[in-house]
């Protein structure tokens, strides 16, 4: 029986259409979480919204086998294709709908590398995206009167169903933080919700001066409250970052918000801000499209990322290009105990997790292909040596079954040689700071090693290597057993019983690998550490029900 075309088109467009109503209705939960304080519930939305997008397309995929389309007529679905894309011309989510017809197409065909038959590129022969309206519709604009009293307007633009807890003393003080009295106001319609806390995100402009700014605000003894005021790029940035949990926002026109957050963060990808408002798989789509992109404009090779070398992965990157590759080795040495399954297994609870701002996300693309050429020998032999069940050479390209892509930090090993001395010390002194965040959010890196850290552009050390890592509450941590047997303290074995899950906080310091002058800096700012009643007592929090949120912006920005 032939399939109609159109019918095709019907089931594709119906099944984006409820995932699309399944993440409205997620997405507008989160203010009345917010305000009746249910972080739990917020945390299942985060994980339901996550969800819903490969529960829609195993819909379709199920919807159109009951309809008998087989794979085999390409010109069929071609069609269809077309007949999906006219509905979506004038359509705010039509990104978001391609990007979906894409991964049907993607999971029904197994398409290696891109087919233009079956799914949507980004090519000069594709219509214009539809025209930005003169007005932002995602957006809501004030005008200035000389005075802060804009600060109550939008305030009372959130739509809060609770009071404020003393709101003209917050107009006050927000009001103190802010640059200048702004002419003009321009703030997102809608709050960003993440952790225990709400966002407002604007801009403010005087002249041909524009800054973007942010309110955080949470929750007083008795009622609401503006936390901090965070102003300028690099404040407003960090909210939106790649080593952070999405946002629950309840965007009615993406592609508009995304516009209007890249202006007021130009040095954030769009990549990045799409994944930041809970649209991963469009996230996937516009990092591929800026390295295709990338690689039509440059002529660099890909190389091996600098760094001591990885026993589980190979770590490749395009020097001008900020991202690296990770590909998953055939076999790991004796000393690794975990399996390729394990691993993908980690990368898969760390893209569930809270990140904590600790954590830098993968993206996990199958079937890429990357241009054969642009390979340095060196690079492609030790792929075809190391990693060949999942690397293999078609024609002119080398195909990846699966890769990691992610954002390139420098190994904090490498930046503690290399920096001045106070550099080095801060740097250290974050390093300890993240152990204890990564702790709040119940997650012990297992491997501690300098090596397994970075350093963002931003100067933050953030955690990469998630091969050992594991959730805190299922570690033991003990103290060594103290023997009255002299001898046993030249035996090069343990003599007392060690767990599986097992972690002795005093050995930490034979992972540091620092100067004395540094090692001294550490101990005095993170010597707690070396002790398991620091990691039961966070234990302890966790398992009490106690959320510890370890919140996106320093101590000096709040009020």
């Amino acid at each position: 029986m032939t399939v109609d075309p159109l019918d095709l088109a019907d089931i594709l467009d119906s099944g984006f259409a409820t995932y699309r109503r399944r993440r409205t209705s997620i997405t507008r939960r989160a203010l009345a979480r917010f305000e009746a304080k249910d972080w739990n519930a917020m945390r299942r939305d985060a994980l339901e919204r996550r969800d819903a997008y490969g529960v829609s397309i195993d819909q379709v995929i199920a919807s159109l086998a009951a309809a008998s389309f087989t794979t085999t007529d390409r010109s069929l679905w071609a069609t269809s294709m077309e007949l999906f894309r006219g509905r979506y011309l004038s359509d705010p989510f039509r990104p978001i709908a391609e990007t979906f017809f894409n991964s049907v197409a993607r999971k029904l065909f197994t398409t290696e590398g891109t087919d233009t038959m079956l799914e949507f590129l980004d090519s000069p022969d594709e219509p214009p995206a539809p025209a930005a309206p003169a007005e932002n519709p995602t957006t809501r604009r004030y005008p200035g009167d000389g005075s802060f009293e804009w600060i109550h307007d939008v305030l009372r633009g959130c739509r809060f169903h609770m009071s404020w807890e003393d709101i003209h003393s917050d107009v006050s003080k927000a009001s103190d933080r802010l640059p200048f009295t702004p002419e003009h106001i321009e703030v997102v319609d809608r709050l960003f919700f993440r952790g225990k806390a709400a966002y407002l995100v604007g801009s403010i402009s005087s002249g041909d001066e524009s800054i973007p700014f942010s309110f955080a605000i949470r929750h007083g003894r008795s009622g609401l409250r503006i936390a901090a005021v965070l102003v300028g790029e690099k404040d407003v940035s960090i909210l939106f970052s790649y080593t952070r949990a999405a946002f629950l926002i309840a965007a009615d026109a993406p592609c508009s918000l995304v516009a209007f957050l890249s202006e007021l963060l130009p040095h954030r990808p769009e990549a990045e801000i799409y994944a930041a408002i809970g649209f991963r798989k469009q996230a996937k789509t516009e990092r591929y499209r800026d390295l295709v992109r990338y690689l039509s404009t440059s002529d660099d090779h890909f190389v091996e990322a600098p760094g001591i070398k990885g026993l589980v992965m190979i770590v490749f990157t395009l020097p001008g290009y900020e991202v690296v590759f990770k590909v998953v080795k055939d076999r790991f040495p004796p000393q690794k105990t975990v399996t390729p399954r394990q691993v993908a297994d980690r990368y898969q609870f760390v893209a569930r997790h809270d990140r904590a701002g600790r954590l830098v996300e993968a993206q996990r693309f199958e079937r890429l292909s990357l241009p054969l050429y642009r390979f340095r020998p060196d690079v492609l032999e030790k792929l075809m040596n190391e990693a060949s069940r999942t690397v293999t050479v078609v024609d002119d390209e080398v195909m990846f079954s699966t890769v990691y892509v992610e954002r390139r930090v420098t190994p904090l090993d490498m930046f503690i040689r290399e920096a001045e001395p106070q550099q080095a010390a801060r740097g250290i002194v974050d390093y300890g700071a993240t152990i204890k965040n990564l702790a709040a959010s119940n997650i012990f890196p297992g491997d501690m090693l300098l090596k397994n850290f970075g350093v963002t552009n931003s100067g933050r050390v953030v955690f990469y290597d998630y091969d050992e890592l594991r959730e805190l509450t299922d570690c033991r941590f003990r103290a060594f057993p103290q023997s009255s047997d002299p001898a046993d303290e030249m035996s090069v074995t343990p003599v007392f019983g060690v767990g599986p899950n097992d972690v002795f906080p005093e050995e930490l310091p034979r992972f540091l690998g620092l100067t004395a002058e540094l090692r001294a800096v550490f101990e005095e700012q993170h010597g707690d550490l070396f002790e398991p009643d620091f990691w039961v007592g966070v234990q302890q929090r966790i398992e009490s029900g106690e959320t510890i949120e370890i919140l996106p912006y320093s101590r000096a920005r709040s009020l």
